[in-house]
């Protein structure tokens, strides 16, 4: 079961975290992925972005994995808001600013109709649990994690919206001097800094979109004088993973099931 986290203020002198995102329920590239977080040295806490069930063909294993875990810090993501908020009864609902009437946006929402039957009212439990960013205070750098954004959680912040993130972080912690910023969201590696802030998101763990099938876990380790952003991309049974999804024919399935394979957006219908 998983530990009480606080949710104070914390401060350490040194820091480890391994970073899950956007599994999107593929228990195939989870499973690689907690293996190698399991075989990374000194990881001090392990923290996951969200997006962790809806438009994948395993919701139900990866809630039990997830929820097995000792260490870890969950954010809820815009995928698993939809699932508690029963976007599916909304009147003509949409996401993300899609056409309701576009088959692609049908499709994503029958999929999360989907997704929450599977889950139940466990899963529903479990998204409610989960937090809407999370910080620490490690020797002077403020390190905060979110899924996208704050007031939006389908949209990252530009780099000028860090920058102002970091100005109004500095006026509520003015003894830090770096300034950190994780996200997930966008399923596409992100390496940005300006002066004292820097802003990283992975990619994706089970859902990539940058033309590489591989899934991804990073690692922040944040020290006196130093910050290390080591992104591990990894191969996992990827064909496994395709053949269930296709399986199991969730709603949306050849969509994804292509997505899997070009590891790039895929909204052919046809294919």
């Amino acid at each position: 079961m998983m530990k009480p986290i606080k949710k104070s203020p914390i401060f350490h002198k040194q820091r480890r975290f391994a970073i899950l995102t956007d599994i999107h329920g593929n228990i195939f590239a989870l499973d690689k992925a907690l293996e190698i977080v399991k075989d990374y040295p000194d990881v001090d806490q392990v923290i996951c972005l969200g997006d962790c069930f809806a438009l994948g063909s395993s919701p139900v294993q990866v809630l039990e994995k997830l929820q097995a875990l000792d260490n870890c810090v969950f954010i809820r993501g815009n995928h698993d808001r939809y699932l508690v908020e029963r976007i599916w009864e909304y009147d003509r609902p949409t996401i993300e600013g899609m056409d309701p009437d576009d088959p692609v946006c049908i499709g994503i929402i029958a999929d999360e109709k989907w997704t929450a039957e599977q889950l139940g009212q466990a899963g529903t439990d479990f998204v409610q649990s989960m937090r809407l960013s999370y910080f620490e205070h490690i020797n002077g750098t403020y390190v905060e994690f979110t899924h996208a954004w704050f007031g939006r959680d389908d949209m990252p912040p530009t780099l000028e919206e860090g920058r102002q993130w970091r100005n109004h972080a500095n006026q509520r912690h003015p003894n830090s001097n770096r300034y950190i910023l994780v996200h997930g969201h966008t399923h596409l590696p992100r390496q940005e800094s300006i002066g004292n802030l820097s802003v990283f998101c992975q990619g994706s763990t089970g859902l990539p979109f940058d033309e590489d099938q591989r899934g991804s876990v990073a690692f922040l380790t944040v020290a006196q004088d130093d910050i290390q952003w080591d992104v591990v991309r990894f191969e996992y049974d990827l064909e496994k993973a395709i053949n269930h999804m296709i399986k199991t024919k969730p709603p949306f399935y050849q969509n994804l099931a292509n997505t899997l394979r070009y590891a790039g957006v895929h909204n052919d219908l046809d294919s």
